[in-house]
């Protein structure tokens, strides 16, 4: 009674001072929002600010997508831009070329890109190669997207990465984002691009919630393609990656920072154009490189890395070779004890680093 007293007698700003203190203590919690919903919510966006943009594919509309990517867009938007096709990848990725070319804006959404091999010629020949043959009169703005690269028990057709092959094809741009922020800002800056853009999502994130920024939030945020990002500062070691392996990456450098190693992170967002001066600057500081990527090693994303390291300025400030972690060089076994050594694991990159520290 008499703590009650006291307040009473107290005055009333103290009061209300006394009662911020005691209950306003924390700071908000940052919002969270998984890549699936990031990149819904980037194309939802997209769709609303630009008629001419659409999006076609297998099950896309009324099933709301294979991994429910597209959800709720074709009861918002309809059935003339968010559309249903047949089981025919070649057939309505020539479709969305066709359109494109037309001065409409597609989405060209792949179940997986190892179905994009049935449309090939619709992205390399037909998207890629036209605005170069028509002497740049020939604009080709259309976005082909959907996950890419190892899942889980898929087995050696449905577990394919696709970066080098389209990283290689003068024409394309080829982004694989990460996290959520990627995901939005890259999918909004490929669809209002004026270039066939291919998207390489991954299936294993796109439940996998992530913080998601105040910028990233706005209907203006964007990622600029051909733009990597550090994700962790560090000065012994520089470790490049994309797509899923970069979260593997932060793993191994948090735990290898217990040791004492510092490594620095870097997502590269972009395959083509590759951003090799970020690559470069941070190899100029670590003297040390890792690539790491899920797809097989020969002709890949880590060997170009290595290649343009060695032809730059970089090359003369490594202390020791370059060395890449990628899948193993099999077709994808079905086997969940053989799959799990098939692609790189955090143990894998940890190894690598020591190895490359010699340490």
């Amino acid at each position: 009674m008499a703590v009650v007293s006291a307040l009473v007698r107290r005055p009333l700003e103290q009061v209300s001072g006394l009662l911020r203190r005691r209950f306003h203590r924390s700071a908000p919690a940052a919002l969270q929002i998984t890549v699936r919903d990031a990149i819904n919510q980037g194309m939802d966006e997209e769709l609303e600010r630009d008629e001419k943009v659409f999006l076609l594919g297998e099950e896309v509309a009324q099933y709301d997508g294979a991994y429910k990517v597209s959800r709720g867009l074709w009861k918002k938007y309809g059935d003339k831009r968010i559309i249903d096709t047949p089981i025919s990848e070649m057939g309505f990725a020539g479709i969305a070329v066709g359109a494109a070319m037309a001065g409409l804006r597609p989405i060209c959404e792949f179940m997986t890109f190892n179905f994009s091999m049935q449309a090939i010629d619709q992205v390399i020949n037909s998207a890629a190669k036209t605005y170069y043959m028509s002497g740049g009169l020939q604009n080709v703005p259309i976005v082909f997207r959907g996950p890419n690269g190892a899942s889980a028990g898929v087995a050696a057709q449905h577990s394919q990465c696709f970066a080098a092959w389209y990283g290689h094809c003068p024409g394309l741009k080829v982004v694989s984002p990460w996290n959520a922020e990627d995901a939005k800002g890259l999918i909004k800056s490929a669809i209002r691009d004026n270039n066939p853009v291919v998207m390489l999502e991954n299936e294993l994130m796109y439940g996998v919630a992530f913080e998601f920024p105040q910028e990233a939030q706005s209907k203006d945020f964007l990622i600029p393609i051909g733009k990597a990002k550090i994700e962790r500062q560090g000065t012994h070691i520089t470790v490049v990656a994309h797509s899923r392996p970069v979260g593997h990456c932060v793993e191994a450098a948090a735990v290898l920072a217990k040791e004492g190693i510092e490594c620095e992170v870097i997502n590269m967002r972009t395959i083509r154009p590759m951003d090799i001066e970020t690559i470069e600057a941070s190899v100029m500081k670590t003297n040390h490189l890792v690539t790491v990527e899920g797809g097989w090693p020969q002709f890949g994303v880590g060997a170009e890395i290595c290649a343009r390291i060695m032809e730059g300025p970089a090359f003369n400030f490594l202390d020791a070779p370059a060395v890449r972690v990628t899948g193993t060089d099999v077709p994808m076994p079905y086997a969940k004890i053989l799959e799990d050594n098939c692609v790189p694991q955090v143990k894998d990159i940890i190894f690598a680093i020591k190895k490359t520290l010699n340490i």
